[in-house]
Formats: C-alpha cells, sequence, structure tokens
C-alpha cells in the first residue's frame, strides 16, 4: 500500500510532511493481512512506528462523530515519549478532527481530568497516569476500541507490568491491541498471549533498519582516557547537538560535572532529575542555550532532538538492541547522524562481537589528536569568518576604529585568539607503546620490585592500555612504572621499591573479593628471587584470541 491508497485526509497529512512512500512498518500494518487484527510489532527507532500504529488505528476514529468515550489508547514509557506521541498524532489527524489527550506525569492533573471529560476520541499517556486517572473514574475505557502498548519491553524493564495489566483488564474484551517491542524477551510474549488473539507477528528489523543515515565508529583507548576521548570527540565534531550515554547516574553526574567545568555548555537526565530539570533541560538543548546532554538509557527514552547529529557511548551499551536504541536518537527524517563508541581495550574483542551481531558495519578510527581538532578549528573558523556577512554602519565605524589603531593583521590575530580561547581545551591521551618501555636504565629505577598480572600475548595484552590500567589501580603516575615484560599468559612489570608497599595496598583496595579488577585482571607482587619472563616470550596470540571479558561492566571515571 503506498500513501495514495490511504484515506484521503491521511494522505493529505502525510503529503504535507514530505512523506512520498510509506516505510517498511508503515506498509506492513496497514496491509490488508494486518486489517483489524491484533498486531505483535518489531520495528527500530527511527522506523516511523508512531505514524504506522497511528495509520493502524485510523478504521476506528475517522468519521467517528463526536467523542464521548474514548476510542483509542496508546501507552508509553516515559513523558518524552508519550508527548512526542502525542504531537505526531496530532498533525495526522488535524484535518480529521480527531481529538487527543495526553496524561503524563508532571502535569496538572487536574487540566487532564477536564480534557478526558470534555471527550477525546485517543487518549496518550503514561501507565502510572493513565492508571490514576482510571481508578479516580476519569478515564473510562468501556468503549475503547484500540490499545497500543508503545516500547512494551521498557515498560516491562521499568516495572509496569501491574499498571499495564491493570489499564488492560479495564477495556472491552473484543478490542484490537497493537503490542510495539523492540524486543521480545519473555514477559513480552507472556503478555502477548494473554491479552491478544491470533496476533500478527510484523518484524521489519532486517529491511527496514531505521538507522541507515548513521554512520557508526568505534575506537579503543585506555580505560583511564574513556573521559578524554568523550572530550576530544565532543571537541573535533562541534555538532549542534550532541548526547552522551553513561551506565548510570552516578557517572552521568560525574561526567556532566566535567564538561562543565571545561566549559561545555551541557545539561544531564537520568533517574535522580525532577520532571521540572528534565523539561529544563530539553528546553536547554532545543533552543540552543545548550549542546551536550549526557544521559542514561531509560532517562533519554522518547528524546526527539532535530539537531542531534551526535550520539556516543561513553559507556558501552548492555547489548546490540540498546546500541539502536540509543543510536536511533540522531539520523533521523533522512538527516545524517555519527554514532560513536568508545571501547576501552580489554573489550575490543566482545564489541567486535556485538557489532557483527547487530549486522553494523562500524568503521574503527583513532582517537582524534589535539593537531586534528586544532586543524578542524582552523577550517571551521576560516568558514565562519570568510562566510559573506551583513554589517550596519555602526559596525562599519568600530572596523574603522580598530584599523586605525592597529594593523589588519594584528587585528585578525586577536580574532583568532578569542576565537580559541572561548572553545574547550583538547586534551592529551596517554600513548603507551610497548617500545616506550624498553628496558633502559631510567632514574629511580635502580632498586625495583616485579609485579605481575595474569594477561599475556594470548589475552592479546599490549602495554598501551595494561600502563593505564596499573595507574588507575595502583593509583600511581606512568613514571612510576619501569619495564613491562609481557609473556605468553603473564605480564610483568617493575615498580620503585619505594613505591611498592602503597601500589601493593592501592591495588589490594581496587580489587574486587576475588583479587581481580573490573576487567577481570589479577596484580599480585611477584615472588623474591622468581625471574620474569624473557621479553617477548610465551609465543604469539592464538587466532580469534583476546583480553579477558570483563566482570563487572565498564570503568567508572
Amino acid at each position: 500500500m503506498t500513501v495514495q491508497d490511504l484515506p484521503p485526509l491521511l494522505a493529505e497529512a502525510l503529503a504535507a510532511r514530505g512523506y512520498d512512500s510509506l516505510t517498511a512498518v508503515q506498509a506492513a500494518v496497514v496491509a490488508p493481512e494486518a486489517e483489524g487484527r491484533d498486531l505483535v510489532v518489531s520495528a527500530q527507532t527511527g522506523s516511523g512506528k508512531t505514524v504506522a500504529f497511528g495509520l493502524a488505528m485510523s478504521g476506528d476514529l475517522l468519521d467517528a462523530g463526536r467523542a464521548q468515550a474514548p476510542l483509542a489508547l496508546v501507552i508509553a514509557p516515559t513523558r518524552e515519549l508519550a508527548l512526542q506521541v502525542s504531537r505526531e498524532l496530532m498533525w495526522l489527524y488535524e484535518k480529521a478532527g480527531v481529538r487527543i489527550a495526553t496524561c503524563v506525569g508532571g502535569m496538572d492533573a487536574s487540566r487532564e481530568r477536564r480534557a478526558l471529560n470534555a471527550g477525546a476520541h485517543v487518549v496518550v499517556g503514561t501507565p502510572g497516569r493513565l492508571r490514576d486517572h482510571l481508578e479516580r473514574g476519569a478515564l473510562e475505557l468501556g468503549s475503547l476500541r484500540t490499545a497500543v502498548l508503545d516500547e512494551a519491553d521498557e515498560m516491562l524493564d521499568m516495572g509496569f507490568r501491574e499498571d499495564l495489566e491493570e489499564l488492560l483488564d479495564a477495556t472491552p474484551g473484543e478490542r484490537r491491541t497493537l503490542l510495539f517491542s523492540a524486543t521480545m524477551p519473555k514477559p513480552i510474549v507472556a503478555l502477548a498471549r494473554r491479552y491478544q488473539r491470533d496476533a500478527l507477528r510484523i518484524s521489519t528489523v532486517g529491511e527496514d533498519r531505521g538507522h541507515g543515515d548513521i554512520a557508526y565508529q568505534a575506537m579503543a583507548v585506555a580505560p583511564a582516557d574513556i573521559e578524554h576521548a568523550a572530550i576530544n570527540l565532543l571537541r573535533l565534531h562541534e555538532a549542534e547537538t550532541a548526547i552522551l550515554f553513561c551506565a548510570t547516574r552516578d557517572n552521568v553526574r560525574h561526567l556532566h560535572a566535567s564538561l562543565v567545568d571545561r566549559g561545555f555548555a551541557a545539561v544531564a537526565l537520568s533517574g535522580e532529575h525532577s520532571q521540572n530539570e528534565r523539561n529544563s533541560a530539553l528546553q536547554a538543548l532545543r533552543d540552543g542555550r545548550a549542546r551536550v546532554c549526557v544521559a542514561t538509557d531509560v532517562a533519554a527514552r522518547g528524546i526527539d532532538l532535530p539537531t542531534l547529529s551526535l550520539v556516543i557511548h561513553v559507556e558501552l551499551p548492555r547489548d546490540a538492541e540498546t546500541l539502536q536504541h540509543r543510536s536511533g536518537r540522531t539520523g533521523r527524517a533522512g538527516k545524517k547522524g555519527t554514532a560513536v563508541l568508545i571501547v576501552p581495550y580489554p573489550r575490543r574483542r566482545r564489541v567486535d562481537m556485538m557489532l557483527k551481531g547487530a549486522r553494523i558495519a562500524a568503521e574503527w578510527i583513532d582517537v582524534p589528536s589535539v593537531e586534528d581538532i586544532r586543524a578542524r578549528d582552523r577550517e571551521r573558523l576560516l568558514e565562519t569568518l570568510l562566510a559573506p556577512i551583513e554589517v550596519d554602519e555602526e559596525d562599519r565605524a568600530l572596523a574603522q576604529r580598530l584599523l586605525a589603531e592597529r594593523s589588519a593583521e594584528d587585528l585578525a590575530a586577536a580574532l583568532v585568539r578569542a576565537h580559541r580561547a572561548a572553545l574547550p581545551a583538547p586534551e592529551e591521551l596517554i600513548a603507551a607503546t610497548p617500545q616506550s618501555r624498553e628496558e633502559r636504565h631510567r632514574p629511580g629505577f635502580d632498586d625495583t620490585v616485579w609485579f605481575r598480572m595474569n594477561v599475556g600475548r594470548r589475552q592479546r595484552a599490549e602495554a598501551r592500555w595494561i600502563l593505564p590500567v596499573l595507574c588507575r589501580r595502583g593509583h600511581i603516575t606512568k613514571n612510576e612504572i619501569g619495564a613491562i615484560r609481557i609473556g605468553g599468559a603473564e605480564t610483568w612489570f617493575q615498580v620503585p621499591r619505594a613505591v611498592a608497599p602503597r601500589f601493593a595496598q592501592a591495588v589490594a583496595r581496587s580489587a574486587d573479593p576475588q583479587g581481580e579488577d573490573e576487567s577481570g585482571i589479577r596484580i599480585e607482587r611477584a615472588p623474591e628471587g622468581m625471574p620474569p619472563p624473557a621479553q617477548g616470550g610465551g609465543g604469539g596470540a592464538p587466532r580469534g584470541s583476546g583480553p579477558p571479558r570483563p566482570r563487572k561492566g565498564p570503568p567508572r571515571h
């Protein structure tokens, strides 16, 4: 089915929005075999699923007359997503006279009740607020014809099962239930079996990826350099809007504070922020007062920022679905976007497997260097200053006064300096290679102690990622680490004897109960008198091997 085959009022609305064809999921839900049936739909973020279920319920809404009780109910996991869905349905059904009411947390509940009492064809809301209106008698679901669960997997993950069951139990048994879920875990399957009848399964994940306009990149860094890599990425791209994903609210708080301290216009979104704080942060991003958002996965659900062109996975997503949901914040509506994964060296193999499983072809790139960023800054500055502009007489008078005081070259240099001073400084990253740790005499290393760790060449151990691990675990600097010898299954390294007790204590404090860090690496003092392995000994790494599998997730910054 094409746009022209839809009811005229909907076809006009889509054409006004620039639609010349339907996406795969939109075409699937209005196909003849889907008409009137319950649906279970798997579609990726950015694939047009909101318009899809808007079209799917059109048979119940067009020519419905004056609204008495809701004919359709759309349940979404977050306030932002519910508001986004409401806005989409409003323009889709504007000419059809369909009334839409929105019920979400953080809004005036009495105003929502008045809108429900006045009559609405469609009610869109979050589970908790909808349940509250239902229990207070403001939401009447006895005439409902279609119920839509948007991002059902996320709602179950967030603990809304009881709310969903109470809402669906209050609807007529003959209603249609459209269940949209990016993944199909067992709880979703159980929910579908309980509330659907002979549901048609639709999956457009393979044919309409919704990510064709996203360029995926990945970069391997030392664990201690993750934050610096994120800063350099922001500086390299200078995106109009960028979002950085962290795994926990603590890490969101830390990274946000660090970015603000460096001069970035940044806001934060996590579970610890109130609705008013979330509203203020999103508004700052929309009106340009902020350009960077640091967020957790759940807090970013439903965010729709037209200017968002850069997504940075500061901490790795837990699986391919989360990777795609995060990245799907950009590359929307035909615009290009970039998604970059910052990968600690020990976790590169795991990320390779995730990308392969998701059928994402990511380009492995180097971390932007200070010179890379400065070169891009020069290009941007020249482009800005050489662009045609309009000036008034006051501007020209001030320019003439400046030229009378200084030469044109001095003024241009001052302008460049002022421009650079307003930009956050890029970061120098650790550049450690095996060659930089040659065994040669270094001041302060006349009397040393050998330590060892349980990774070697078979685990693809390299000095460039081992060195930052030792600095982070032992609370020392790279200048306090001597020779590093990488063997087949172990790596030995020197620490000055005066530093060794402090290093050993810090390693013990930062270890888990098994004496290992979050990457599964054990560090211990080598027995006195036991010789270290010969440099380069132990054989090469077998095909397919990699660093130890992480035990607790990415390191905190």
